[in-house]
């Protein structure tokens, strides 16, 4: 995603306490700008032509709430715009499988809720593509979800973990599903337990707050140049 040129990212937040994090400091270390879509507060979406890069960020709702959450039709709809027009979409969590879903992959709840910090690792296809390469075979990276998705036809499998099979996937090079938190920071961590505590009952991959609260610096130092490098290569 480098380039000489300044590119407009369009973030999509679905509720105020899941933001983009370290995001909007790579947007601003590149020289990017960064544009806050709040779909819980604003209901006009952009354009496709008024963007280069649509970033779909996470939240407590399915992908089939619809009927809670009216904003889902239209975000949807232009989440495949996007992909149609050739730009470059970035999905988290909820992002990952609204992108997933559109691209006509199965969303559903997973026998397992994934909260806290579990390591995931690179597929073996992951580890010969050019988005990957240098990459850790294996980081600790930051979860918060109970549902998950199928891989989309045509996708490349990019990383797992113990309890959720797919946690990154690669679409026609320029569509990134992350389904683990990289852009997480202290103050968002800290917003996750105070919004959404009742995700936390116990279960083999769901850690409690102090648990996860311990994580020293370099916990989110690592999965932060993970990001930068992914987004940088994209």
């Amino acid at each position: 995603m480098q380039g000489i040129n300044r590119r407009t990212l369009v973030c999509l937040q679905h509720v105020p306490f899941e933001g983009p994090g370290v995001i909007a400091d790579w947007s601003r270390q590149r020289g990017h700008r960064l544009i806050p879509v709040n779909l819980f507060a604003q209901k006009e979406l952009p354009a496709p032509t008024e963007l280069d890069v649509l970033v779909v960020m996470g939240g407590p709702m399915g992908v089939d709430d619809e009927s809670a959450y009216s904003w889902l039709k239209a975000e949807k709809r232009l989440i495949a715009d996007c992909i149609h027009a050739g730009k470059q979409v970035i999905g988290v969590c909820l992002g990952a499988q609204l992108i997933a879903q559109v691209l006509g992959a199965r969303v559903y709840r997973h026998r397992h809720a994934e909260i806290g910090w579990f390591p995931i690792g690179l597929t073996d296809r992951a580890r010969a593509h050019p988005l990957m390469a240098g990459l850790p075979a294996e980081i600790l990276a930051f979860h918060w979800h109970n549902d998950t998705f199928d891989l989309p036809h045509g996708a490349l499998h990019l990383a797992h973990s113990a309890a959720c099979e797919r946690q990154a996937f690669l679409y026609d090079g320029r569509v990134l599903g992350l389904q683990c938190h990289l852009e997480i920071t202290p103050q968002g961590l800290w917003d996750l337990i105070s919004h959404d505590a009742d995700s936390l009952q116990p279960g083999p991959f769901v850690q409690t707050a102090d648990q996860m609260l311990a994580i020293g610096a370099d916990g989110f130092a690592q999965i932060h140049r993970t990001l930068f490098d992914l987004l940088d290569r994209l």
